[in-house]
């Protein structure tokens, strides 16, 4: 692997980070939150640390050879530790159990940490080695124990974690089963990555020379476990936002029609406020919505139950269905009231629909606005506000 095989996982889990750093900022004292930014942060920040390059800095800053294995080895390990933890507190339970096995996990790998830097400073590793640490000190006393020591750990957690997951993917559906079985491919992926290296180093012990596991293949899954766990860990938590955006933008561009032809009933008075350009989907929908209420009780005296019959009864006779006819026949009456408000007809004698039949409007406005953009019979009323829809069936009007 080249240097960008790992900066390129490292930033991407930056990426990860950074967007649930305001969630951070926000709910910094929910466990569950700090979890998933430490998550990403450890597991960036092995990447970065693990590159050649940036051994090769650590390693002259500090001017102790391969000391950079040993901060790597450390930041692994407080990613283990990080990711029990944040499946512990991501399923929860009772608060008391939660902090109990919280507590005892932290006391693992904190006694784990402890041990690989005693072993570090006991060993005699002077010879700095960039990629194949691992095999080059795997019989060298201390140094042999540090390395074992920190792949056990890994692959403790790895197990734990997919095993954890896994039970959990069968029990939940939705964004979190499809974020855990995501979460188990990552971290069976890590289980191969620890194994592969302590094959490696057994072989080693057996005067084998099993290498290119360490080097070549093990940091390949490793690079491809880092996108598993960004997404897998993010998926439930994000999921349900871009899809609740992704439905309100939708929702707020289908009622487009409705807005600008209620829009044009009074030119001068924008229907809504203005609102920041950064202003979320849900935001902007909120404002047209409450638009289009503020539309509708501005034109709803001209509203004429006689129009909409016609429209209706129009769309039935073309064949369109009850529903259809039905919002046909309202958008025609909304499109002939914004029309006789423009032209400043006086609400005169029309005939009034019932409460009912204004709140039908009011309550089914994406249906309304569909009809407003597509129905050559809404466009009749529209040209003739005063008159009956031209029977030209579903031919637009010349």
């Amino acid at each position: 692997m080249d240097s960008s095989d790992y900066y390129i996982p490292a930033v991407a889990m930056l990426i990860g980070l950074a967007v649930k750093l305001p969630g951070l900022v926000k709910d910094w004292r929910d466990p569950l939150v700090r979890s998933v930014c430490l998550v990403i942060a450890l597991g960036g920040a092995g990447f970065l640390f693990a590159a050649p390059p940036t051994i090769t800095a650590v390693n002259d800053a500090t001017g102790t050879a391969n000391f950079s294995s040993l901060l790597v080895y450390g930041i692994i390990s407080a990613f283990s530790a990080a990711c029990l933890l944040l499946i512990v507190h991501w399923r929860g339970g009772p608060p008391e159990h939660v902090r109990r096995v919280s507590r005892r996990w932290q006391a693992g790998y904190g006694l784990v940490i402890l041990l690989l830097v005693v072993l570090f400073a006991l060993g005699d590793a002077p010879v700095d080695r960039l990629t194949d640490f691992d095999t080059y000190y795997a019989t060298t006393p201390f140094i042999r124990e540090m390395i074992v020591l920190y792949l056990v750990a890994h692959m403790t957690a790895a197990l734990v974690t997919t095993v954890l997951c896994w039970r959990w993917a069968l029990q939940v559906r939705g964004w979190l089963r499809a974020g855990l079985w995501i979460l188990v491919v990552g971290w069976l992926l890590n289980l191969t990555f620890s194994g592969l290296k302590l094959a490696a180093v057994a072989a080693r012990w057996a005067g084998q020379d099993w290498g290119t596991l360490s080097t070549t293949l093990a940091p390949l899954l490793s690079a491809l476990s880092a996108p598993c766990a960004t997404v897998g860990f993010l998926l439930p938590l994000v999921g349900p936002w871009v899809v609740w955006n992704w439905r309100a933008a939708r929702t707020y561009r289908r009622l487009g029609p409705l807005w600008r032809e209620l829009g044009c009933a009074s030119p001068r008075t924008p229907l809504a406020g203005p609102i920041a350009w950064y202003s979320s989907p849900q935001v902007r929908l909120t404002q047209r919505e409450a638009g289009i209420q503020d539309g509708l009780s501005l034109v709803a005296p001209w509203f004429d139950t006689e129009v909409r019959t016609r429209a209706q009864a129009e769309a039935t006779a073309v064949g369109r269905t009850d529903d259809e006819a039905l919002r046909i026949g309202q958008a025609a009456m909304v499109a002939a009231a914004v029309r006789a408000v423009r032209r400043g007809l006086p609400v005169g004698a029309r005939v009034r629909p019932d409460h009912a039949g204004i709140t039908a409007v009011r309550t089914a406005p994406v249906g309304v606005s569909a009809a407003l953009r597509t129905s050559p019979i809404v466009a009749a009323a529209r040209a003739h506000p005063t008159a009956a829809p031209a029977e030209d069936g579903e031919k637009s009007p010349t």
